[in-house]
């Protein structure tokens, strides 16, 4: 387990509830960080990712104008985003299987729910830079890859070939 240069990360933090924002901030600069830009909404959630071009986007679910899984789907235009490979970790009070099934579909990378600790957001920005999933482009989703199981799948886990199914994006 290697030590992560927080130092050398850009952060951009989107939530409507501007103490969440600052118990986030807080957190990440105990790791070490010092580039944490902040956003109220969506939009200008936005906005932030585009001008600052950080390397990990957290963002809550519910806000106004365009919520958290709104943003997701925005980011994750290939075709129009440049940065549409931004590791998102998606936030949210409600734990409900619909959230976390909507924020991974939007191409979220990870789903956190609040309250957040240090630890498992520690733990979640260390496991999405210490194993990046390929990125996955179907017809319908451009985003990491959903599976995380390793190893040889069968049955109903069993994939189809790659190139009848969808096509990997490198880096």
């Amino acid at each position: 387990m290697a030590k992560i240069a927080f130092d050398q990360l850009r952060f951009v933090v989107c939530d409507d509830n501007a103490h969440m924002r600052r118990i986030l901030r807080t957190m990440l600069r105990a790791f070490g960080s010092r580039e944490i830009y902040e956003a109220e909404e969506g939009a200008s959630g936005l906005e932030a990712v585009e001008a600052y071009q950080p390397d990990i986007l957290i963002t809550d679910v519910k806000m106004p104008i365009f919520d958290g899984i709104e943003l997701t789907r925005m980011i994750r235009n290939p075709d129009g985003f440049s940065q549409a490979y931004l590791p998102i970790i998606v936030l949210s009070a409600y734990s409900e299987k619909s959230q976390v099934i909507a924020a991974r579909d939007a191409g979220a990378t990870d789903f956190m729910c609040k309250p957040v600790s240090a630890t498992t957001l520690y733990n979640r920005i260390q496991n999405i830079i210490e194993h990046p999933r390929p990125y996955i482009r179907t017809s319908t989703y451009f985003g990491p890859d959903r599976r995380r199981q390793e190893g040889a799948f069968s049955g109903d886990d069993k994939r189809i070939e790659p190139s009848e199914q969808y096509t990997t994006v490198p880096d």
